[in-house]
């Protein structure tokens, strides 16, 4: 995360609406406490690696089993892993992505990574336990019920299993995403994750490229979404990890590119600063595209709402969000929320705006 303009007059301001200083923004406690909060991460610098085409499940509407990435061949030496952490590093990268097909079934490589490069996160379908000793951040995924997952994910009892492998660990995010079929069972999800002492956080089904499956949305499965997330958001204030202003920004009828204008390279061809200049997705041969890179390569960008995008693309954004107070207190909510969910040892603290803000130059819907 970084943001790429310092704050100060907003083009998306309307004319004849005040023009508020940084200084009048942060001016209340609250607030400049949480600016204060928030800024000492804006080193965090990140690329996202596929550290094995493996998987124990297979689900439908992946995104690792799309386009070219999942024929490279696998680079299985952990030697290799360590000395590719070893050069991001030096070029400045300070926050990994580990995701592939299943990052659990080669843990000696994520721990290579971990020892090299401390802060990051795996992308987990949490069928497996990863070792204690590796101290990432780790998103287990859950499309829903245990029925659902089974019909749509091949795999039996996988919300029990993955509590049974994450309960009580602080490294674990639960991230349940919303398709067109599943947003009634999230209410259940939710509480049994609130029961065993489990944090969870939001994201929406974001089509691959070509998909016609029936998890894609509509705009009615959209707002039901969006009505959905705001109860919760007030039902399970503990456990849930969210804010009002990622669910207008993550179930708008325009996807985050059409919002906010991507970051990452494959929709921004920059090479000057942020993300254009700075991430790439390898491959698990270990090398990369420039133009299929994002933190989700193969999504339809048209149709990308996905929690991982935002993260990026919402946060580089915080000169737009400066025209007004509350707008301001929604990006600082979304921020503080990012860093939650991908940081270890960030808590979040409560939203600064408890209603949804629409947002810069967009309606609310």
């Amino acid at each position: 995360m970084n943001p790429s303009r310092t704050a100060g007059t907003n083009a998306a301001t309307g004319r004849g609406q005040k023009q508020y200083r940084f200084s009048e923004l942060i001016a209340e406690h609250g607030v400049r406490d949480r600016w204060e909060k928030v800024r000492k991460y804006f080193f965090l610098r990140e690329s996202t690696y596929d550290m094995t085409n493996r998987c124990n499940i297979r689900c439908d509407g992946c995104y690792y089993y799309e386009g070219d990435k999942q024929h490279a061949v696998e680079n299985q030496s952990v030697d290799d892993w360590r000395r590719l952490m070893e050069m991001e590093k030096e070029r400045g990268i300070t926050f990994v992505v580990l995701a592939g097909a299943e990052p659990s079934l080669v843990p000696e490589r994520c721990r290579a990574c971990f020892q090299v490069m401390p802060l990051g996160c795996i992308a987990s379908n949490g069928f497996k336990a990863i070792p204690e000793d590796i101290g990432y951040k780790i998103h287990i995924s859950v499309w829903g019920n245990d029925d659902t997952s089974l019909r749509i994910r091949n795999a039996k009892n996988l919300l029990r299993r993955q509590i049974e492998n994450y309960r009580g660990d602080p490294r674990a995010v639960f991230v349940y995403t919303f398709t067109r079929n599943n947003i009634d069972e999230v209410y259940g999800v939710t509480e049994t994750l609130a029961e065993n002492g489990c944090r969870i956080t939001f994201n929406m089904f974001s089509s691959p490229v070509g998909y016609s499956g029936e998890l894609r949305h509509t705009e009615e499965t959209l707002m039901k979404s969006r009505e959905t997330m705001m109860d919760l958001l007030g039902k399970f204030p503990e456990s849930v990890l969210f804010s009002p202003y990622n669910v207008v920004a993550h179930t708008h009828r325009l996807a985050l590119h059409d919002l906010f204008s991507c970051s990452y390279p494959r929709m921004n061809h920059s090479t000057d600063i942020g993300l254009g200049r700075s991430f790439k997705q390898y491959r698990t041969d270990l090398t990369w595209d420039r133009d299929a890179a994002c933190c989700v390569p193969d999504t339809d960008c048209a149709d990308c709402r996905h929690y991982a995008a935002g993260s990026a693309v919402v946060t580089a954004r915080l000169y737009r969000h400066t025209g007004d107070p509350d707008r301001f207190k929604s990006w600082l909510d979304y921020v503080d929320t990012y860093l939650a969910v991908w940081v270890m040892g960030y808590e979040k603290g409560t939203n600064l705006c408890d209603r949804m803000i629409p947002p810069p130059g967009h309606e609310i819907f």
